[in-house]
């Protein structure tokens, strides 16, 4: 193709009467070339001759896989290899998909909003932050609750992520609101979800978090997995937690930290003005507290744990980065340690040796004064040693041992 300038130049000496033939000499260039920008009268775009393309006819099962891997046009390439029986290239594959990019980038983005009934839902979902106690930065799991209704929500801290914490913290959400709602929707945690089909939307629940929701008669319904949108209530609660209630704070302990937290849903989260429902979350929970289904009679559901341990040193066994003490006379021994709802019980020989109230946060200890008595008063027996006198030997038994005395 010849450059914009170069065909006014054509135009322009047609315009003066000069022919295809003088000026194709005069600028050194086929004549044809020359005849051709003539009859199109100035400078026209290059057109690619139509081809027949090799996916023509196969846009329904492109689209189809590439909205299944979400985007991946290498794994589209490489099943339509395999599966029709076409090789391409990835970049001729990304061309023809380039349509149906637009239609999966909106559907990531589309949001419907879910309003639900007064006490028909709450969401949950843990968070977290390095928070201030004591000096440190200290790792914290804020589990956050949030009911789908009023978004009155409740916020809690734990030291671990484990099962036993999203037990307590629905568990103490509950009591908070007073009741009991009728759908917990949850994300795909492995402490609450074993399998979740992203295809067939099958869900298998984990078994003793099934059994959890027996217990309290309420359903669990996971989020799409990849889709947090559906369950944003509680994901943005997490993040107003983080930067409201943390940020730019500092504590002496972590009881510090968890009054402060209390006192912050107290004064603040629940009298604030909600941005979606235009009214405080405690003024619209009122309309949803008799919708609640009553917990009073229900006992919580006892999480137990039984572990093997050593006793270190220090006459302690250590769970979760906490130290519990344990009687003095077992150091170096192994232990059954049985953690239960809130308490935790150390077993040897069958018989139980200790009993603690379990520790919210890290790097604590919870020492019985009366575990240490006695280690004091019995240290280690010393070696045995003879007599000072059974030493003393007279010399002329060394002498006769060595042949004779000195002269």
């Amino acid at each position: 193709m010849l450059e914009p300038e170069a065909v006014t130049t054509i135009v322009r000496m047609g315009k003066l009467g000069w022919g295809a033939k003088r000026i194709a000499r005069e600028l050194g260039m086929a004549r044809n070339t020359v005849r051709r920008y003539l009859d199109a009268g100035g400078w026209m775009p290059y057109r690619q001759p139509p081809r027949a393309s090799a996916l023509q006819g196969h846009e329904a099962w492109l689209r189809e896989r590439f909205v299944q891997h979400r985007g991946n046009c290498d794994v589209v390439r490489q099943q339509l290899q395999r599966e029709l029986g076409i090789q391409t290239s990835l970049r001729t594959v990304e061309r023809a998909c380039r349509v149906y990019r637009q239609e999966l980038e909106a559907s990531r983005r589309a949001t419907v909003r879910f309003e639900t009934a007064p006490g028909e839902q709450m969401q949950i979902d843990f968070g977290q932050v390095r928070v201030m106690i004591g000096g440190q930065a200290v790792r914290a799991f804020l589990f956050v609750a949030t009911l789908g209704y009023s978004r009155r929500g409740f916020v809690c801290a734990f030291g671990h992520e484990r099962q036993s914490a999203w037990f307590c913290g629905i568990e103490a959400a509950f009591a908070h609101f007073d009741g009991r709602v009728q759908t917990l929707l949850v994300d795909n945690a492995k402490a609450l979800v074993q399998e979740h089909d992203i295809h067939s939307r099958k869900v298998r629940l984990n078994p003793r978090f099934e059994a959890f929701c027996r217990h309290w008669d309420v359903r669990a319904r996971a989020c799409a997995p990849f889709r947090a949108r559906t369950k944003g209530k509680t994901e943005n609660g997490v993040g107003y937690v983080k930067k409201n209630a943390v940020a730019g704070h500092a504590f002496e302990s972590w009881a510090a930290f968890e009054a402060h937290l209390v006192r912050w849903q107290r004064e603040v989260a629940d009298v604030r003005l909600h941005g979606t429902t235009g009214q405080a979350p405690r003024e619209r929970f009122e309309g949803e507290r008799e919708h609640l289904r009553p917990i009073v009679g229900i006992a919580p559901f006892v999480q137990l744990r039984e572990l093997v341990h050593r006793v270190n040193a220090e006459g302690c066994v250590e769970l979760d980065t906490n130290a519990y003490s344990v009687p003095w006379r077992l150091i170096g021994e192994q232990v059954s340690v049985i953690v239960g709802d809130s308490m935790l019980a150390v077993r040897h020989a069958g018989e139980e040796v200790a009993r603690h109230a379990q520790l919210a946060g890290g790097r604590g200890r919870q020492i019985d004064r009366s575990h240490l008595l006695g280690a004091a008063a019995h240290p280690a027996p010393a070696p045995d040693v003879p007599p000072a006198d059974a030493l003393l030997r007279p010399l002329a038994e060394y002498e006769a041992l060595i042949g004779g005395g000195w002269q």
